[in-house]
This record gives C-alpha cells, sequence and structure tokens, in this order.
C-alpha cells in the first residue's frame, strides 16, 4: 500500500524498550539489561493491515505494547497522525486510547471472571463518560450483535462462553469507542483451527465495514499471510525484513525470514513435498547479551567475517523495491536454496555478562 504523509497513522522512529535486571535486597543495583526492542522503525498507514512475525522472545509483543501506550520506551519515538506520544500526561494518554486498542491474546486471562460480559464490554463508555444507563447497555448490546454474539447473552460471566466467543467479547471491548488503531497481539493463538478462522473472517468484515487499521502479530504463518497488505520480520529486537505480503513471502530476502517462511505448513501435500525446508541450528541468542554486528549470525548459513563486525542497514537491498527493506550484507538471492547449509561463525558466548559472584 503507498501513499502519502496523510495516510500515515503510526511512525515508529528509533524506538528501544530495555528492561533492568537489579540485584540486592535493600539497594538493588542494575547488573544488565533485557534488550527487548533494540532501535525498530516501522510505518503503519490507514486501512492497512501490517503483520508482525518472528519467533517467540523477538521483540513483537513488546513493540506492540509500546505502541499502545502500555509501555514507556526506553529511547526514540512513536508519532501517532504526526504527534508524539512518547511522553504525554496522564489525561493525554486516556485521550490517546481512544483512538488506539488492544486484543489480548488469551481470551480467558484478559476477561474479569467475576464481571459480567455487558458491564465488561461497557467499561470504556464509562472510562470516558461517553454513556451510561440505558444507553450503555443500548450500545453494549449493538456490539455484540455486531461481533456475531447474542445481545441476550448480556448478563452472563466470562465462565459461561467458549474460547471464540469470549474473544469476541474481547474484540467488542476494543471497538466500544470506535477506535482508528488496533493492535492484534496473536489474537487467535489460543483457539481452535476452526474458531481461527470465525475470528479472522470477523476482523476482516469489520476492517472493511468501520475503516480499521490493525498491527496483527501472530506466530502461524499461514495467518499473517491471509490477513496482511504488509509484513515486518523481527529477530532478537530489531526488524531484519519489511515488504508487501506477497512480496516477502514469494522471495524472501533475509536468510532468517527465509528459514521462518520454509516453516510454514502447506496445505497441498504435493507442495509441501517439493517446498524447501530449512533448519536453523542453534538457539536464538540471550536478548540480555545480543551478538555484535548481524545478530543473526551466530545462526545464518551465509554469515561471513563482515556479519561479525558490522551491523547491517535496514535498507533496500540490490534489485528490491524502496518497499522492500533488509538488514542483511549478503540477502538471498531468486532461486538460491539455504537447506542443508550450517551456520559457519558461531558466537563466542550467549550468555549474559553478569559479576564473577553471580556465575
Amino acid at each position: 500500500m503507498s501513499g502519502g504523509q496523510d495516510d500515515l497513522l503510526v511512525s515508529v522512529e528509533g524506538v528501544y524498550k530495555h528492561f533492568p535486571i537489579r540485584q540486592g535486597i535493600v539497594f538493588k543495583r542494575e547488573i544488565a539489561r533485557v534488550h527487548a526492542v533494540d532501535g525498530v522503525d516501522l510505518q503503519v498507514r490507514r486501512g492497512e493491515t501490517l503483520g508482525i512475525v518472528g519467533e517467540s522472545g523477538c521483540g513483537k509483543s513488546t513493540l506492540a505494547r509500546c505502541i499502545t501506550g502500555l509501555h514507556p520506551v526506553t529511547r526514540g519515538r512513536i508519532l501517532f497522525e504526526g504527534a508524539d506520544i512518547t511522553g504525554l500526561s496522564k489525561a493525554g494518554l486516556k485521550a490517546f486510547r481512544r483512538d488506539v486498542q488492544m486484543i489480548f491474546q488469551d481470551p480467558y486471562g484478559s476477561l474479569n471472571p467475576r464481571r459480567r460480559v455487558g458491564s465488561i464490554i461497557g467499561d470504556p463508555f464509562a472510562i470516558h463518560g461517553l454513556a451510561d444507563g440505558a444507553d450503555r447497555k443500548r450500545r453494549v448490546q449493538e456490539l455484540m450483535e455486531l461481533v456475531g454474539l447474542n445481545p441476550e447473552h448480556y448478563n452472563r460471566f466470562p465462565a459461561e462462553f467458549s474460547g471464540g466467543q469470549r474473544q469476541r467479547i474481547g474484540v467488542a471491548r476494543a471497538l466500544a469507542l470506535r477506535p482508528k488503531l488496533i493492535v492484534c497481539d496473536e489474537p487467535v493463538s489460543a483457539l481452535d483451527v476452526s474458531i481461527q478462522a470465525q475470528v479472522i473472517n470477523l476482523l476482516n468484515d469489520l476492517q472493511g465495514e468501520l475503516g480499521l487499521t490493525y498491527v496483527f502479530i501472530a506466530h502461524d504463518l499461514s495467518v499473517v499471510r491471509h490477513v496482511s497488505d504488509r509484513v515486518a520480520v523481527m529477530y532478537l529486537g530489531r526488524v531484519v525484513e519489511s515488504a508487501d505480503g506477497e512480496d516477502l513471502y514469494r522471495a524472501p530476502r533475509h536468510p532468517y525470514a527465509a528459514a521462518l517462511l520454509s516453516a510454514a505448513s502447506v496445505a497441498d501435500p504435493d507442495e509441501a513435498e517439493r517446498a524447501e525446508r530449512i533448519v536453523l541450528i542453534g538457539d536464538v541468542p540471550s536478548p540480555v547479551d545480543p551478538p555484535k554486528g548481524c545478530r543473526f549470525h551466530p545462526r545464518c548459513p551465509k554469515a561471513r567475517e563482515r556479519c561479525v563486525s558490522e551491523d547491517p542497514e535496514l535498507v533496500p537491498r540490490e534489485g528490491d523495491p524502496p518497499s522492500h527493506p533488509t538488514a542483511c550484507h549478503f540477502p538471498v538471492e531468486p532461486g538460491e536454496r539455504l537447506s542443508g547449509r550450517q551456520a559457519v561463525i558461531a558466537q563466542v558466548s550467549t550468555e549474559p555478562d553478569l559479576p564473577e559472584a553471580d556465575r
């Protein structure tokens, strides 16, 4: 999707989010930091769906919480409709959250089991003083009907609903204030496959009907491919490749993206047999002590000495359009096969650098 600055809804500029590791009982001192998000640049345009994929621990959910204001950023800034939201006051943050909402991964843990569904969905109206009494009940029941729930179940508790229905309750709550952006943090990973399809189709229908913009985080690459206009691939706190969805799935340029996509399930057994499967050796390095240079080099089948000493920029590589940047010195060429090749350059240590007494 292309467009000018007027189409730009969210701009993430050089965002870092580090979590300190402290030691001590009375006087706590910082001994290390978890580099959860480490210099991310992203743009989200109005009406599109940006998919974010990567292994567990790569920083996807932390980045999502930074965008929604749930985590303060360590460094960098996030612009929403051109305004910097990283230093908002409490009142400013409350107003900002009318435009940005989140659908959480766990449809069980994200709903208070002691409160009735009508009260849960109606919370945004109560917090922002937009409706009360009969008007609030009417609006809540309209939202329930919009997401495929029976409005007559207004007074039921979450335990009386299935997992898919509970996630629809979460969707209804996120839609209450008609936000401009919804961050979906793995919204279908805890659901059965058949229910996943229903929730994804619901989100697609709501996007077309209400003009929503999504940031969609998921582990299931086939789901991301189905829903996303653009896809960003994260590894160890950084975006290593970003492109239009079909371009990325057809010809990934970063070796990590190629390995990740090769693990995606394929419905056609003949196509699955022909597909290349790239098996990465080794574990993801510790985010407390990330590798120098390219962070993927200890596991990369194409790594060379330059990858150890020089951190690659996230820029378009030769032959790629401006919309397809890749952080790799030696990107995957069309038709190149990586299966059977193993990393030849290992990192010296993936353990955090802690004081001697803590080893």
